[in-house]
């Protein structure tokens, strides 16, 4: 299939409970038969429509003519020495997508924790075009639609074998720009009759698009919220989040109370920390300030190289100095040396360097 083709069929993981029940019923069949089919995809994980076997053939003929499960196919595993994976998925439409599992760190008393985290994309490029990510760097494809964002999950679980219990909108692309979408996938996702993972074991996170945080604040799951801060003052963060310049800091922060007002949890800012660009003690204290005031809690992330961009990672001196004059504030930080440095672990490099080799797009010119 080319890269402009479209598939055939819609994706039967695409569609919610409501949705097969509403498709059932138009299908002459009884209401009972869409939790049979969810049963097949999301317990028993089949692929092949033909094993739903507790259907009836002509159910089972008519579903196959007009829909499919698997939107994706395993292309490469990248991993690291610290057993992070980075898989590069293609889609039915030639394009590629990338995921990354992390598996469990040691606690602070050496025990191992049993959390298994999905880093999950949302879109294939991106139009936000932050100035220290790779995903943006060949511009922006399309939206994921909820059954490609999904099929990452459960791709990943049959690759490693592991049992995802912790997910992060954090991979390729701006979620909220993509929110019907990414809506439907929580929907399928945290429902009890899908993955049923709980709301708090997921975090969406975004570069600040005001206005989709509100709408996303009213989404009835206590899910968590992330903001991509980088800068904690108007002129360092429009270097490096060209999203500022349309929803500057006074309007994020202003949609982030809003959001407050409907979750409990801890919003999560987190802030890739650029050698030269906004490692200042004087951005330290801004940002700690504007943490209290959301009652925020503080990640730190030293620069992840990025092949074709200029910028670097401080020395860790300036790194624990910039992390200790915001804990000092009373913020809960942390200082995350990322896992996976050594896979291109920044999101969309796999991809990039996959499309550019295919000649599906050109090779980025980094700008002057």
């Amino acid at each position: 299939m080319s890269a402009t083709e479209k598939p055939a069929t819609q994706s039967l993981r695409g569609l919610s409970k409501e949705d097969l029940e509403a498709y059932v019923v138009s299908a002459g069949q009884k209401p009972y038969r869409a939790k049979q089919i969810l049963e097949w995809l999301y317990q028993q994980r089949v692929e092949d429509i033909e094993e739903m076997s507790n259907l009836p053939a002509p159910m089972r003929d008519k579903l196959a003519s007009e829909f499919h499960i698997n939107s994706m196919s395993h292309v490469e595993t990248s991993g690291s020495e610290d057993t992070t994976r980075k898989f590069l998925f293609r889609l039915q439409d030639g394009r590629y997508v990338e995921t990354v599992f992390i598996p469990a760190s040691k606690g602070l008393k050496g025990k191992q924790s049993d959390r298994k985290t999905i880093c999950v994309s949302s879109q294939v490029g991106c139009a936000y075009g932050c100035k220290f990510c790779a995903s943006g760097l060949a511009g922006f494809t399309r939206n994921l639609t909820a059954d490609e964002i999904i099929g990452q999950m459960m791709m990943v679980e049959k690759l490693t074998g592991e049992s995802i219990n912790n997910i992060v909108f954090m991979g390729m692309g701006e979620p909220l720009a993509n929110i019907k979408n990414l809506i439907k996938a929580l929907e399928i996702i945290t429902g009890h009759w899908g993955l049923n993972i709980g709301a708090r074991h997921i975090t969406v996170s975004t570069s600040g698009l005001a206005p989709m945080i509100k709408k996303l604040a009213e989404f009835p799951v206590p899910i968590r919220l992330a903001i991509s801060l980088h800068g904690a003052t108007d002129d360092v963060r429009d270097l490096i989040m060209p999203v500022n310049k349309k929803w500057q800091i006074k309007e994020l922060f202003d949609s982030l109370h809003y959001w407050r007002t409907f979750k409990k949890q801890k919003i999560s800012l987190e802030y890739i920390l650029i050698k030269g660009v906004n490692d200042s003690k004087e951005q330290a204290t801004i940002l700690a300030k504007r943490a209290k005031g959301i009652n925020a809690k503080v990640n730190l992330i030293p620069y992840n190289t990025v092949e074709g961009l200029d910028w670097v990672r401080p020395s860790e001196e300036v790194c624990y100095g910039f992390r200790d004059i915001v804990a000092d504030a009373g913020i809960n930080t942390t200082l995350r040396l990322e896992k996976g440095h050594d896979i291109n672990a920044a999101c969309g490099q796999l991809r990039l360097k996959k499309e550019t080799a295919e000649g599906i797009i050109p090779a980025p010119v980094k700008a002057g």
